[in-house]
């Protein structure tokens, strides 16, 4: 059953005889690694650009990367060939599957070496049973030494059910209460980050904030689902116990929807704000808006706020979230039966454990790297001040966040029931259906995308 489960999650398509062809195909992997032969081509699958660049600026082995993008040369010769497919209706995930499951069979330089993915489901491929994400250990990196200075949730979520860690990430994304300057002091009096940070410390007091907000003419937030990820990390089991085939809808998340009507019902939200990652999500961070605050991750206010924003830099300040939340993070894993284990063992610990290089990457793209340490300096320098949010150093709250993140348990199914319980719902916050009927919408739409799931379990 259990294989049967992780084949299905896989891909829709897949047949258990070739996952497990694929879980077995650590043994080339070995051979190769024991030969101390290495593969002439490094595929790599992603889905855009942003682990490209970051290599090409800070890995010290490449000579040259071609004009479309598609082919990294190495100093040894070696070519790195980018397997870029859109995250978009799940195509990535798709032809990864698609790709895994055939790794057994490939050539030597066809197979994948290494590929990437989100915390939405990072789970998926790094459970024990799947084995599409090689133990760190295998390729010689210890997770306790060479490793110490990660924040420690990252460890935990690229381990699998045993806590074994199958990947490693440069990126911690700590979430922050990001807000309008201007709309503060009108509303009260200063925009001091830490004037205000102490009104939004927690859910009552941005409650009492809210309704301060409301009487000025502005809206907390822009809508219900920018307040999800917070309920979501805080579940304190997963949506699915390893094994199992019933969906644990965790009180959190019902708290979620109860606050979400009642503070859509009082007009804290923006109701013509549907959902996020729309024309209208995204019209409500230009200065025309009337939202007062987003809940965002660095990578949040560098590409989806800023590009947004159409008035001077400095008009936003970030200051502390009423609960630490962590939103996003893309992980590098070795591929089973990769032919190149000592490149891609090189490639990870440059990427994701050298202090000195994850500076560099926060510098020039403006991502929370990895080092707590290396966080903890950037937190004090001003060299990190940022021109958008009006020369505020945001590591200084980023980092104390980062710290104290707790991550959710992780199943394989996580990014099925995020997406999924917030849209079944957000009929029900427009009015479009009743409470049972939102509930019944998601059992059926989950067990649509997962025909293994034999059950969703409400809390009492």
């Amino acid at each position: 059953m259990r294989k049967k489960v992780i084949a299905s999650l896989l891909t829709a398509t897949a047949v258990v005889g070739m996952l497990a062809g694929c879980g077995g195909s650590s043994d080339s992997g070995s051979d190769t690694a024991a030969s101390g032969e290495e593969g002439k081509v490094i595929n790599i699958y992603s889905w855009n650009d942003e682990f490209r660049t970051r290599l090409e600026a800070i890995y010290p082995e490449v000579e040259s990367t071609s004009d479309d993008g598609t082919v990294t040369t190495l100093k040894d010769g070696t070519e790195i060939h980018w397997i870029i497919n859109p995250n978009q209706d799940g195509v990535y995930q798709q032809k990864l599957d698609e790709a895994l499951l055939n790794q057994a069979d490939a050539a030597a330089d066809d197979k994948i070496d290494i590929f990437l993915s989100e915390t939405d489901y990072v789970y998926k491929y790094t459970d024990a049973d799947a084995d599409v994400a090689m133990p760190l250990e295998d390729l010689g990196i210890d997770p306790d030494t060479d490793l110490a200075d990660q924040y420690e949730f990252t460890k935990t979520t690229a381990s699998d059910q045993n806590g074994v860690q199958r990947g490693s990430t440069w990126q911690c994304c700590p979430g922050l209460l990001v807000y309008r300057r201007d709309i503060a002091k009108d509303v009260f009096g200063t925009d001091d980050p830490a004037t205000v940070g102490e009104k939004v410390k927690d859910w009552d007091t941005l409650a009492a904030t809210a309704e301060e907000l409301k009487a000025k003419g502005y809206y907390t937030f822009a809508s219900y689902a920018d307040t999800f990820r917070l309920y979501g990390n805080s579940i304190d089991e997963p949506w699915v116990e390893s094994g199992e085939t019933v969906i644990n809808i965790n009180q959190n998340i019902m708290d979620w929807v109860d606050d979400s009507k009642e503070w859509l019902d009082a007009g804290y939200f923006d109701k013509t704000v549907k959902g996020q990652w729309n024309d209208d999500w995204n019209k409500s961070m230009s200065s025309s808006s009337k939202v007062f605050a987003f809940l965002l991750p660095a990578w949040g206010i560098d590409f989806t706020l800023s590009p947004n924003w159409d008035g001077e830099d400095g008009a936003w300040a970030v200051t502390n979230p009423p609960q630490e939340y962590n939103w996003g993070g893309s992980y590098i894993h070795a591929c089973t039966g990769t032919d190149n284990p000592e490149h891609v063992k090189d490639i990870i610990l440059s990427l994701t454990a050298d202090k000195d290089n994850l500076i560099k990457i926060s510098k020039d793209y403006l991502d929370f790297t990895n080092t707590v340490s290396g966080m903890q300096e950037a937190a004090k320098d001003p060299e990190f001040a940022s021109e958008f949010l009006g020369g505020q150093n945001p590591y200084e709250y980023f980092a104390p966040v980062a710290e104290n993140i707790q991550i959710a348990p992780l199943s394989a199914y996580d990014q099925g029931c995020v997406e999924l319980i917030q849209n079944s719902f957000s009929d029900y916050f427009q009015g479009n259906v009743d409470y049972d009927k939102a509930k019944s919408n998601f059992e059926t739409a989950i067990i649509e995308r997962y025909p293994d799931i034999t059950e969703v379990a409400w809390p009492e």
